[in-house]
């Protein structure tokens, strides 16, 4: 067991340095002077992508360095820091995340194609509009809608847009459609068009251009002049997101004021012509996709997996410690007779077992969202994301695991306690010697089932931006539009981590139980 002990704290040491490396690195740092910090989604191509390099202007991801963002909200948002005197920083945020960022301080201004629509309006400030565009149907080549020049002519159609858009909104207006669940991305809109899951969904016109452009299979309907959709010139325009009175609206006009409607349009041009001849659809099979994806984007997958990894192992690592402490809390027993003891274990017992009702009856995505974006916003305490990640998942992984230890230390025969106390141990002696080892080695299978859960469930950190492994994925699906391609590689991905690690956790289950018998020392001086 000190053999055991020792590696487990070389092991805890090495897994916290590794977290801390990820923590940093991935450190936002929030309203700092002479930054235009802009959030965006960095995965709406041609408005925002991302790629690997720097090339054609592209700029490095501030919370995901070796990442880098490129489009025309990129070059706006140059222009717009150029005006300003500021230097610009990109932060990557899932598009429900943004306006929560930019209430709570964690950035500046959103730059991602959001329209300013009178709700929006209510929780955040808007610009002037840097662009305007009129909105189309993506739907599948071969669909019996392609032929549609009208909204009359989408009758019945399963048609959806994105979540938290207008493009949802206006589906109203086709008469008998069928009006589908919203989807968060446009990537998810896209895949489920592809595969014949929707109809299709409603788009701006440069984004169709670029989805329509990487996926031969798809096109989109252009409708005749006054048979498309009626639309406010707010909804189909985009302006830049900054916080309810801030003194950089009237700043930010000015710069958006020089720069031309020509140039706009041309910036345009120029960006959906890059993001398209990069990403055009090839004559190449499904596995030749795989590989080109894999070999052009492998440094976000790996940089996921590091992610992934270090979360997964240091949370489990500190939730089970966690768990162990509370667990062994709970397990001691104070007389009745010592009615100030007996009352504060009482209080103490409550209060962890809120702590583990609380946490094991809610969603860690839910979790997630309250810490990150509910403490700057309600107390004015900033995180970054990969710290708040840690703290959450660990403070998870611990109400679960606090009950398997439960478990395990109840399932060691209560004769052994009795006999401790005959040797005269106290209660901790009786735990740290004889109960918690035996207890623990009992609990290895379930501690390892809870660190391959943990690796998958990392994924729901997502949406604060977390640059784990799905994150990574969505970025790059979003990008080359990809999507079974680069899902196949995520899915390989996570099965390799996974089978690694239940065979790494079989393999301590063996050498544990190897050693059937315990040595038991007498801790009071006395012979054994």
């Amino acid at each position: 067991m000190k053999k055991l002990r020792k590696n487990f704290t070389v092991l805890l040491g090495v897994l916290i340095f590794i977290n801390f490396l990820f923590t940093f690195s991935n450190a936002i740092e929030v309203e700092t002077d002479g930054v235009f910090r802009v959030g965006m989604e960095v995965n709406y191509a041609p408005f925002n992508w991302t790629q690997v390099t720097e090339e054609n202007g592209a700029y490095e991801v501030v919370n995901s360095p070796g990442e880098f963002a490129n489009g025309y909200d990129v070059e706006m948002a140059k222009r717009i820091a150029d005006g300003l005197g500021l230097k610009l920083e990109i932060v990557k945020i899932e598009w429900d995340g943004l306006i929560p960022a930019l209430q709570s301080g964690k950035i500046d201004a959103i730059i991602a194609g959001m329209s300013p629509t009178e709700e929006r309006k209510k929780e955040i400030d808007f610009s002037s509009n840097y662009y305007t565009s009129d909105l189309v149907i993506v739907i599948k080549k071969g669909s019996e809608l392609e032929s549609a020049k009208s909204l009359k002519d989408l009758k019945g159609a399963k048609i959806s847009g994105q979540l938290n858009t207008f493009h949802y909104d206006v589906i109203d207006q086709i008469e008998g459609v069928n009006k589908q669940e919203p989807m968060d991305t446009f990537s998810t809109l896209i895949l489920n068009t592809k595969t014949s899951k929707i109809d299709g969904y409603v788009s701006e016109r440069p984004g169709a251009l670029s989805a329509v452009t990487a996926n031969k299979d798809l096109t989109f309907i252009d409708f005749d002049e006054g048979e498309g959709f009626e639309v406010d010139p707010e909804d189909t325009s985009i302006a830049v997101g900054l916080r309810k009175n801030t003194t950089l609206t009237d700043d930010v006009n000015e710069v958006l004021d020089s720069i031309s409607e020509d140039d706009r349009q041309e910036i345009m041009a120029e960006k959906v012509k890059l993001q398209t001849s990069e990403n055009s659809e090839r004559d190449t099979s499904f596995w030749e996709d795989v590989t080109y994806i894999w070999n052009n984007y492998k440094p976000l997958f790996f940089k996921g997996i590091g992610v992934t990894l270090a979360l997964a192992a240091v949370a489990t690592t500190i939730g089970f410690l966690i768990g162990l402490l509370v667990a062994t809390i709970k397990s001691l027993k104070v007389s009745k007779d010592n009615k100030v003891k007996y009352v504060l274990k009482k209080i103490v017992d409550f209060i962890l077992s809120c702590y583990i009702e609380i946490f094991r009856s809610t969603p860690m995505m839910v979790q997630a969202i309250l810490f990150f974006y509910g403490l700057p916003y309600l107390f004015n305490i900033h995180t970054d994301a990969t710290l708040t990640a840690f703290v959450v998942v660990s403070i998870n992984t611990g109400a679960y695991l606090s009950e398997v230890v439960r478990g395990g230390i109840n399932s060691i025969d209560e004769g052994q306690s009795e006999g401790c106390k005959a040797l005269g141990m106290t209660h901790g002696q009786s735990m740290r010697y004889v109960i918690l080892p035996q207890a623990i080695k009992n609990i290895i299978p379930s501690i390892g089932n809870e660190l391959v859960v943990n690796i998958k469930d990392t994924a729901v950190l997502s949406v604060i931006s977390v640059t784990e492994l799905f994150f990574m994925a969505r970025s790059v699906s979003g990008t080359t539009n990809k999507y079974f391609q680069t899902y196949v590689i995520v899915l390989i991905i996570y099965f390799v981590i996974t089978f690694a690690m239940t065979r790494l956790i079989r393999l301590i289950e063996y050498k544990l139980f190897k050693q059937s018998t315990f040595n038991l020392s007498s801790v009071t001086g006395g012979e054994n």
